[in-house]
């Protein structure tokens, strides 16, 4: 982790959580000049506060590491990239990332120009990835752990990013963080994990968007076309999802439901059961194994034409086989070796081994 360190200044985004503490903690060691950050960010009037109990905790932490505590306000940035972005993505009844984007415009974004502005040579933060560095090259790898790996929130680094980011923990596994930290005696080596969204927090989804968004019935659809129950509003919902509607028309041996498609003009959804027979139908309706990303962004640089990757369609999802057939500005077309089933809106996310590419938005 050492880099020529002597006088160099790190600002560290620290959440309040074990990982930016832990994160903080080993570059002090380590003989950089580390300054701890606290990154406020939106939240509205109807959801419980969290970030003063969080603020509170990184306060604690830099006290302990007896380090400079400072704050960046990302107040008006993130309710306008992240949070603005998710509601006018549901809106139009697509099903966004907004991890991705929080990462882009706030951890990376507003956070690299406020260190930047006070004299910091890099940032670094508590996320669950590597970077690889030779011969000046950067390139963004998955961590060591894979049951934390992060590299896909955040694909839409770029280059320069690299260039100036440290993850001192993506080589670590996480047992071996929360230990680390009761070590270095920090207050929060205990601190569950946070959840839910990117610096908003667990929330319930569909409550926080029915605040933006008119709930409205409509009906839920078998895959012959019957209407077998209802929802409250398309909107809400997302391909996979085996909550959030009721069926009304089941017989004891049916299995759960799960959401196989949408219609947002209609305000219907269409569900199968998970079970053998429902598996044979599946590419009939709505798996393809051709896919066109939008919005595409390349670490380091652009993938080869036709050769073999593979790629994540989720978080923590399966590695597919893949190949990119053809890229045309930022938009992209991906070919999976087998049917995929993916929600217009999310991130397909491209390796090379365990090198993170890049991605796009399908």
């Amino acid at each position: 982790m050492k880099k020529s360190n002597n006088n160099k200044t790190i600002f560290v985004g620290l959440s309040g959580g074990v990982d930016s503490s832990v994160t903080a903690a080993l570059l002090k060691q380590s003989g950089y000049d580390v300054v701890g950050v606290f990154i406020r960010t939106w939240q509205p009037d109807f959801i419980e506060c969290n970030f003063r109990e969080d603020r509170l905790d990184a306060m604690r932490v830099a006290a302990h590491l007896d380090i400079p505590f400072l704050e960046c306000d990302a107040e008006e940035q993130y309710k306008k990239s992240v949070a603005d972005y998710m509601i006018g993505e549901y809106k139009i009844g697509r099903t966004p990332n907004p991890d991705v984007m929080c990462n882009r415009e706030i951890k990376f974004g507003v956070f690299w120009d406020f260190a930047k502005s006070h004299g910091a040579d890099f940032v670094a933060t508590g996320h669950y990835a590597q970077i690889a560095h030779s011969d000046g090259s950067y390139k963004l790898k998955i961590a060591n752990d894979p049951s934390k790996d992060q590299a896909y929130f955040l694909y839409r680094l770029t280059h320069d990013d690299l260039s100036h980011i440290l993850f001192p923990i993506g080589h670590l596994l996480k047992t071996d963080v929360r230990k680390l930290a009761e070590k270095f005696g920090l207050p929060t080596a205990v601190k569950k994990d946070s959840q839910g969204v990117c610096m908003l927090g667990d929330l319930d989804l569909k409550s926080f968007l029915s605040h933006y968004i008119p709930q409205k019935v409509g009906d839920v659809l078998n895959e012959d076309g019957e209407v077998i129950g209802s929802h409250e509003g398309v909107t809400f919902l997302t391909l996979g999802e085996r909550h959030g509607f009721t069926i009304t028309k089941k017989t004891p041996n049916d299995g759960r439901y799960y959401i196989l498609a949408k219609d947002i003009e209609k305000n219907t959804i269409t569900v199968a059961q998970k079970n053998d027979e429902s598996e044979k139908t599946h590419s009939m309706t709505g798996e393809q194994k051709n896919i066109r990303m939008q919005r595409c962004t390349w670490v380091s640089s652009m993938p080869d034409i036709n050769k073999t990757y593979t790629a994540q369609i989720r978080y923590h999802g399966e590695f597919l086989p893949c190949v990119i057939t053809h890229i045309s500005g930022d938009s992209t077309h991906i070919e999976f070796e087998t049917p995929v089933r993916v929600a217009s809106g999310q991130s397909i996310v491209v390796y090379d081994n365990d090198i993170c590419l890049g991605g796009g938005i399908v």
